[in-house]
């Protein structure tokens, strides 16, 4: 039986991250960044395609696990009839090579503990050549070279392609190993105490928690929310990737298998807004500065998103040699959504950049004038039909959503040059002028007044979950009619159990995609702040109450969840998840307890 998303928990070093699964096996893990090759990739295939796993002999699911509070530091635990153990696992923030730290300890009578560790590198694809040295384990493909190494030393053995251990364990014994990669034409970097390790990562967490400024209902969740959104930071840069995964399947069996781990425009000012109000203006500026580093160039090339350090070249292609996570196949590598053309973007990078000056963050030279050229560019590419925000592979249209998102570009540059006019330059009265245009456009051709609702684009009857921003955005009051039709007409028509589907997956696809999907769970926050807003607090509070619950017994959300099979779906864990979570609890609760 494969593992469901739901059974792994999250450790990384903010330049890369591992899924360790409920049976003590790390399943992935891609080093040294987010976007490099998986060495581990059982996750999406079999054992064969790289893990690692530690666990009492014989011993299958553990009993119990848990993130130290307010850490990315994971204790996982077994009761056998032999006696019970422990494995901590982390990733050090690093110094000059990425590490994996696994420390097992025996909490009381006496077990024996089996490690079997498969190096797997290019996704699974490539064997390595082990051997010994200075009593390492040194496995070697390539540009890639890993060191495996434990404190006690035991002793180790191949089998089966894998390198092996078996020792035993009594309360208050302790065994650490510590794998560490570095590039093959380099000599071996120094070695870290796994224990020192150990203590420093779990202060250098509760101090960066410490500082979160919200104080209200499930502050625990929102904690794990942010330190989520932490370790998937590239710290290097600020970025935030989306996921630290690829292919996980929005259908299981399904085609609907993308790759996240790269940095999305979109999620800017949604990332920002968290970030800023729970307190974490340090991060908030790391962002604003990846954002604009990444988007400098001429804004008729405005990408949707980029590589963790800005790159712009991300083909996509298949492994054909990974089975998939549950059978679903293509796995991909790399996103075609990249060349495709999303207006909404510009509206996310002005309103980012605008919440960014009205934060009082140090402001970044040629900001403005960047700004101006983005404006320039959408004030004659917005009335073309685009792919919309969620990447439709089924052609371009008119898109309510960049409709409204345009109107925010110009909204923001509007408001920004009336409070700043020392910054100059701009066309004031020409950027009031179309955003009037744009928001009559909208009014007249998104809107259907015999259903009293926004449509998914223009002439459509569909609706979009994304018409929730629309209240949000500023672009209607939220007490406007049309609002709180919008509103009741997805609360009807587009969810599922209670939980909101993007749009339909039935009749005409819009998406240009085969199968289904589950109901996204930014989707469902979006709700939650809509009901909210148009005054129907009562039941925004009972439907986040239900969304803090889907995540796992970790804390973790994954892209999407299916309210019939009761099962997390897509990439995991998903940034935009816990972003939305962290929005709704300040937009719930924020007023009443945050500090």
């Amino acid at each position: 039986m494969h593992p469901d998303i739901e059974d792994y928990a999250l450790i990384g070093d903010q330049q890369t991250a591992a899924l360790v699964g409920r049976d003590g096996s790390v399943d992935w893990l891609c080093l040294p960044r987010f976007d490099s090759a998986a060495c581990f990739a059982k996750l999406l295939g079999d054992e064969d395609n790289g893990h690692w796993r530690i666990a009492p002999k014989g011993a299958e699911r553990c009993t119990r696990r848990a993130y130290r509070p307010d850490t990315l530091v994971l204790d996982t635990e077994w009761e056998t009839e032999d006696g019970a153990v422990r494995v901590t696992d982390l990733m050090p923030q690093r110094d000059r090579a990425p590490d994996v730290v696994r420390i097992v300890e025996g909490l009381s009578g006496e077990v024996t503990v089996h490690s079997v560790l498969r190096l797997r590198f290019d996704y699974g694809s490539i064997v390595p050549w082990v051997r010994r040295a200075d009593g390492h384990r040194v496995a070697v493909a390539g540009p890639d070279s890993a060191w495996l190494r434990s404190e006690p030393e035991v002793r180790t053995w191949g089998e089966d392609f894998g390198t092996h251990a078996e020792f035993t364990v009594a309360a208050g014994e302790k065994v650490a190993f510590v794998l560490t990669w570095h590039p093959s034409h380099e000599p071996r970097p120094p070695l870290i105490d796994p224990y020192v390790s150990l203590e420093h990562s779990v202060e250098d967490w509760r101090e960066w928690a410490a500082h979160c400024r919200y104080d209200g209902p499930h502050r625990d969740a929102v904690v794990r929310s942010l330190i989520t959104l932490k370790a998937l930071t590239y710290k290097p840069t600020g970025g935030i990737v989306a996921a630290p995964s690829t292919s996980l399947p929005e259908e299981p069996g399904g085609v609907r298998n993308w790759d996240y781990r790269f940095c999305w425009l979109r999620d800017s000012t949604l990332t920002l807004g968290a970030l800023l109000s729970a307190g974490y203006l340090e991060e908030a500026e790391a962002w604003r500065d990846w954002l604009l580093r990444a988007v400098a160039g001429n804004p008729a090339d405005l990408q949707i998103m980029y590589g963790v350090a800005g790159e712009r070249r991300l083909p996509e292609f298949e492994l054909p040699w990974l089975s998939g996570f549950a059978e679903s196949t293509p796995v991909r590598i790399g996103n075609d959504a990249v060349n495709q053309l999303q207006l909404d973007v510009y509206g996310e990078v002005m309103d980012s950049l605008s919440l960014a000056r009205l934060a009082g963050m140090r402001p970044q030279p040629q900001m403005w004038e960047l700004q101006c050229a983005l404006m320039e560019f959408l004030a004659t590419a917005w009335r073309e039909p685009d792919e919309g925000l969620w990447e439709v592979r089924g052609g371009r249209r008119q898109f309510v959503h960049s409709k409204v998102m345009t109107w925010v570009a110009l909204d923001r540059a509007v408001r920004t040059l009336e409070a700043h006019p020392e910054l100059g330059g701009g066309d004031l009265d020409g950027w009031r002028a179309l955003r009037d245009e744009v928001h009559r456009e909208v009014c007249e051709k998104g809107y259907d007044p015999v259903r009293n609702t926004f449509t998914q684009y223009y002439g459509s009857r569909e609706l979009d979950a994304s018409l929730l921003l629309v209240p949000r955005v500023g672009f209607l009051p939220p007490d406007d009619p049309r609002v709180v039709g919008t509103v009741d007409a997805i609360g009807a028509e587009l969810t599922r159990d209670g939980l909101v589907r993007r749009y339909s997956t039935e009749g005409r696809r819009v998406d240009g995609l085969p199968g289904g999907e589950g109901t996204f769970l930014v989707c469902s926050f979006w709700y939650a702040d809509a009901l909210h807003a148009t005054g129907r607090t009562k039941e925004a509070r009972e439907l986040f109450e239900r969304l803090v619950g889907l995540a796992n017994d970790v804390g973790l959300l994954a892209e999407e969840y299916d309210p019939v099979a009761g099962r997390q779906l897509g990439n995991f864990p998903q940034a935009f998840s816990h972003v939305g979570l962290v929005n709704t609890a300040l937009a719930l609760f924020g007023e009443e307890r945050a500090g």
